[in-house]
This record gives structure tokens, sequence and C-alpha cells, in this order.
């Protein structure tokens, strides 16, 4: 029996904003069985990855090595002699990425390999700084240059004389700790003192920072920064302030805490981030089957006893639906029986399922549902609700005194997860938060648990507190919480639009 063959695709990752990997680096990652991932890789891409993928950092930064280039390359080998390996390398793997060391390495040890090519931080982070490397007015030239050379080196790989003048733009990669000698190399061999000159600084990411200057003043402007860093000279730097649209971005700047279950968190944070807001994924709730599936199984099998079906979230609408699948029934189920919503997501997800609502309350709140029914449809009527096994109880109460017959029956549990805890407590005694988002009680409750309620308003600092509607607000005032943001409807994405309008207009 032959033993596996392995192959190892060499991806570049992009430059640090995950979005910009590409579709055939995606790809590689979904089916990879190893990835040995760099310090520049935005590690959000390792979740494309399979879980059961073993996982290697081999960073290297500045002073602080996890492993030798040589060492990467024979664990490259290694590995690949047997599985399918995705190299993740920030930017692209053949542009100052050492990519083809490692290939070279590949090809001796005879093992198959792909290169697959990534957006190099040298075009794309000057294009997030608003720089276009040429421009038909005044370049048509442009070089990739390492600013890596140190500056007491006895013979340079690079020809000073002629790049200073022969080229339009000059891009360096990795030389923002050699700046000085390189501006002083290119003035000395005539390049104007006023030519313009940008730094860049954790490009494409939320912690983007540019510093624009001369070439004569810029080593003392940008004295400050450290790696990782790309240096931009020539007339397009100029254009800068007219094409900055990445860190104009109205929440640009800003680090805001999202409290959403993990599941449902991506939308609002890709609502956030398209804002311009870097987000930090706190999930203080997991959702969780209930401990037994009997009572909901039991409703389901004898649904047609109900005048009515209300669901008061997404996931009760997900988890009655797996039932129902499970007892091997589909939507028929549910044929005569009225349906109601609490919000607009519930009801998008009842309508995904062919279903037509027969009450969507105008405010997303229990109280709104009573108002909308009105006595005459409750009375003697028979309502089920799915829901979480913990949950106001203003719903089933109301429907209870007006006359009704109430069955509340659990969908799902929520728990609090045990992680971040400590680096969000930290983050916030720094002062590194502005803001903290709930969408519901039980993200109140369950953050206050997780990070500790002594002294939290001093913890919290001048990190705001936003919530999706009153009833959240109101939680989280009884915890001594100051909440400055309550949007008008109880949506995430008046939520998003609230938060802008507060950053933007202090």
């Amino acid at each position: 029996m032959n033993a596996k063959r392995g192959m190892v695709y060499l991806v570049g990752a992009g430059p640090g904003d995950p979005g910009l990997i590409t579709v055939k680096g995606w790809a590689c990652l979904h089916r990879a069985e190893v990835v040995i991932y760099d310090y520049l890789a935005n590690e959000s891409l390792l979740e494309a990855a399979p879980s059961q993928a073993e996982r290697i950092y081999v960073g290297k930064k500045a002073g602080a090595h996890a492993m030798s280039q040589e060492e990467i390359s024979r664990l490259v080998v290694e590995k690949g002699r047997s599985a399918v390996v995705v190299r993740l390398k920030g930017g692209d793997p053949f542009i100052f990425g050492r990519g083809g060391e490692e290939a070279l390495a590949l090809t001796e040890a005879g093992i198959p390999f792909e290169v697959v090519p990534g957006v190099t931080s040298a075009i794309a982070v000057p294009a997030y700084a608003g720089i276009p490397l040429t421009h038909r007015d005044l370049t048509s030239s442009v070089a990739f240059v390492t600013g890596h050379e140190m500056p007491g080196k006895e013979t340079s790989a690079i020809h000073w004389d002629r790049l200073a003048t022969a080229v339009g733009t000059l891009v360096f990669l990795m030389g923002v700790r050699n700046l000085e000698h390189i501006t002083s190399q290119l003035m000395t061999c005539g390049r104007a003192p006023e030519t313009p000159v940008a730094v860049i600084r954790w490009g494409t990411t939320p912690e983007q920072e540019t510093v624009t200057g001369t070439l004569a003043t810029i080593a003392q402007i940008a004295a400050g920064i450290s790696p990782p860093a790309i240096i931009v000279v020539g007339e397009v730097a100029a254009l800068r302030p007219k094409l900055n649209w990445f860190e104009g971005r109205p929440l640009f700047g800003k680090t805001i805490l999202v409290t959403r279950t993990r599941e449902q968190a991506s939308e609002f944070r890709a609502l956030l981030e398209e804002r311009g807001a870097r987000c930090l994924e706190f999930p203080t709730i997991e959702v969780v089957p209930p401990l037994s599936w009997e009572p909901l199984d039991r409703a389901l099998k004898s649904i047609d006893r109900y005048h009515w079906v209300i669901f008061t979230s997404v996931n009760g609408v997900r988890f009655v639906f797996q039932r129902l699948e499970a007892l091997g029934e589909d939507v028929r189920s549910l044929h005569g029986i009225r349906l109601g919503a609490i919000g607009p997501k519930t009801a998008a997800a009842l309508e995904e399922r062919g279903l037509r609502l027969d009450l969507l309350p105008s405010e997303y709140r229990a109280e709104a549902v009573i108002d909308a029914l009105g006595e005459a449809e409750i009375r003697g009527r028979r309502f089920l609700l799915p829901r979480a096994a913990k949950a106001r109880e203003v719903l089933p109460e109301k429907l209870v005194e007006m006359g009704g017959e109430v069955e509340v029956v659990t969908a799902y549990e929520t728990v609090r997860p045990s992680e971040k805890a400590k680096e969000v407590r930290r983050l916030l005694r720094e002062g590194a938060i502005h803001c903290i988002t709930f969408t519901s009680s039980s993200t109140v409750e369950n953050f206050i648990a997780m990070v500790g309620d002594d002294h939290l308003p001093s913890l919290l600092g001048k990190a705001i507190v936003a919530c999706i509607g009153p009833i959240t607000a109101e939680t989280a005032r009884k915890h001594g919480l100051t909440v400055e943001i309550i949007p008008d409807e109880y949506t995430i994405e008046a939520l998003t639009a609230a938060l802008v309008a507060h950053f933007q207009n202090p």
C-alpha cells in the first residue's frame, strides 16, 4: 500500500485585511490539513481551514523569531511529504516573502507545490492610504525595494545612484528602522529633498497609521513609527489628502466590543467594519441545545392543538425547524396555525422558509405583541412560545392575564463562554476600547458576570455603552452603567447608524 503523497500550496495571505485574500487562496485553506502561517498573515484566515487541521505559527518579527528561515523550510518539507499543507505568507510569497527559498527546498525534496499569488502590501497599503503608485500626470514608473539592508553593510545590493532619480515612485518594504539611511542615500544621489514621502504602519487594517513629510523631514516626523511599515517616496504621495478614503471612514480608529453570540456577531461586525471600526468579538452568550428535547418534541408532535406560535428570536426558529426535521416533519406541519414574530430578523427567518406572518408588531418587544393582538384575539386561544430557557416572562404572563392558554417550551439555552475575559479587562483598563455594545439583557448580565462587577463603571473608563433597545438599556442601568446610545429602531442596522452618528458628532 502506497503512503499518502503530500502537496504544498504557497499562499499569499494579502497585506492584512482578510478580505484581500484571493479566491484560490481561500479555497486552498478550506482543504488544508496543515496551515503554517506567518506573523503578518491575518489570524482570522485560519478559521477557513477545517477545525481538525493542524495550525503552526512560524512568525518572524523584529527581535522575535519563532523559527529561523532554514527551520521553516525544513518544516514545510517535513509536513509536505504526507499532508496537504498551506504555507500562509503575508502579502505575496514571491515579493520579499522568501517564498522562492521555500519553493526551492520543496523542489529539492521532490514535493509537489503550487504558488498562489497574494495581493502584495507594496500595492495594497499605499492604496489604503490614498496613494496611487502611478498617475498619468505624475509618474509612469514604480519600483519595489527592500529597506532591510543594514546601514553598515560594506556592499549594498541597491544601486542608489541609479535608483534615486530613474524611477518615479519608490516603495520600500521593511525599511522603517533604516528610514534615515534611506532618505539620506536618495538625497545624496540626486533626489530632491522636497520630494513627498509617506510612511504607513499596519496598512489595510483598522490599526493603520500614516504620517507624511518630505525626504528632508520624514525621518524626524516618523521617528515613533515601528514595524511593520511601508515607505512611499514620490510625487504621488502628495495625493493622499484628496484620496484618503480608508482612514476617513466614520468609525475608523474606534475599537468596538461586540458581545453577541459567535453565530450572530458576524453580521454586526461586518456592518461596523465597513464603516472603519476595529471589532473585538467577546461573545457573552453561547447558544446550545436544551438539556432535553422532550418538551419541544411533545409540543411539535401535537402542533395542531395551537392557534398561535409566536417566535421571539432567530434561534427559536432555527431549533424548532431542526426538531421538525428530526421528527420527520416539515413546514407543512404549521398549516392553519397563525404565526407571530418579534423583530424583523425573526420574521425574515420564517419568511425564508416560505411562511407568511400573521403578526409582526412595529415595536420589537413582548408588550407590543399584546397590543397588536388585542383581547378579542387572545381570549380562549392556545399559544405556543418556543424560546430560550431563561427569558422575560412579560409575554406569557400578559397572554394568560387576558384569557389565553400558553405553553412555554425550551427550544434552546444560553450559556456563558469563558474565553477572553482577562484580555477584555486588560483592554478596558488600558482605555483601548471605545464602545461596548449590548444586543439583549442576557448579554449585559453575562458580560458583567464574566468581567466582574467590582468597580465596573471605573473599569469601563471612557468606553461608552450602546444598547439595542430600552429593555437592554434598563438592564445595563440596573448594574450602574451609563447608556449613551439607544437607536430608535431596535435592529443592528439602526444600532450601527447610531454609533456612526455618535462618533461623528461627539
